[in-house]
């Protein structure tokens, strides 16, 4: 469904991009993983249209999101959703009006039609009761399933999860990632997962890809990667200090 080809990006005159290419097929998740800073969430946001490379391309059913702008490009990213690190919510509006944004802001559903979604897709994660709250008023693991709903709220074909367990405890984390895992399987939407949360997370994806100095170094299932002969690999998902992986 999605086809990465010798993507190039730098900024700032630093290459982080060196040539990043790997497919994601249709209805499975794919956990990206890597060290900290080495262009995981720059993969994320090519994929979803919000950056352009230095060179090549990124086919989502055979089209270039590259090469689209305007109507066209808007009308692609309909398809996506994107949960950001930080939740990303707007903490003026409630809950509800959070999720239900995206509604407002790009179809032309009806208030009712909107309420129906927004209260259906609340009930999915967990949050129907608390549909007036404001973010302020949100605990971590809610600020990230409030984020969640708004991302799936127009029913996205590609999902694109960028550390969604970031600042959450571990019991909170494992629960988003179950979460993640339910919806998977009722929606069928294609993932793709940046991650550091690596043991919870070969639980749910069909595979798993390495990125490390700006290229995709290793791309199998989670069996594969465990028993990968790499050294680098191996390092990387051992966690150890000792080896050839540059600490960033």
């Amino acid at each position: 469904m999605i086809q990465i080809e010798d993507l190039h990006r730098s900024f700032d005159g630093v290459q982080v991009l060196k040539g990043v290419s790997c497919e994601i097929r249709k209805g499975e998740i794919l956990a990206l993983i890597g060290g900290s800073g080495t262009g995981k969430s720059v993969i994320l946001k090519h994929m979803a249209g919000l950056l352009r490379p230095d060179r090549g391309r990124v086919l989502i059913d055979g089209i270039d999101i590259t090469s689209l702008g305007g109507a066209e490009l808007e009308q692609m990213r309909s398809r996506f959703g994107f949960l950001f690190q930080g939740g990303a919510l707007f903490s003026s509006l409630s809950v509800f009006d959070n999720v239900a944004f995206p509604l407002r802001e790009k179809t032309k559903l009806e208030e009712a039609k909107i309420r129906e979604r927004v209260i259906s897709v609340l009930d999915q994660v967990g949050l129907k009761e608390a549909e007036e709250k404001y973010p302020a008023q949100l605990s971590g693991g809610m600020i990230k399933r409030t984020a969640l709903a708004r991302a799936l709220v127009r029913t996205p074909e590609i999902m694109f999860f960028d550390e969604p367990t970031t600042g959450l405890d571990p019991v909170t984390a494992h629960t988003i990632i179950d979460l993640i895992e339910s919806l998977h399987k009722k929606l069928r939407f294609t993932g793709i997962i940046v991650t550091h949360e690596l043991a919870r997370v070969f639980g749910i994806v069909e595979r798993v890809a390495l990125l490390y100095e700006g290229v995709i170094r290793f791309i199998g299932t989670p069996d594969e990667i465990l028993t990968s002969q790499d050294s680098v690999v191996q390092q990387f998902i051992s966690g150890t200090t000792q080896g050839s992986i540059k600490l960033y």
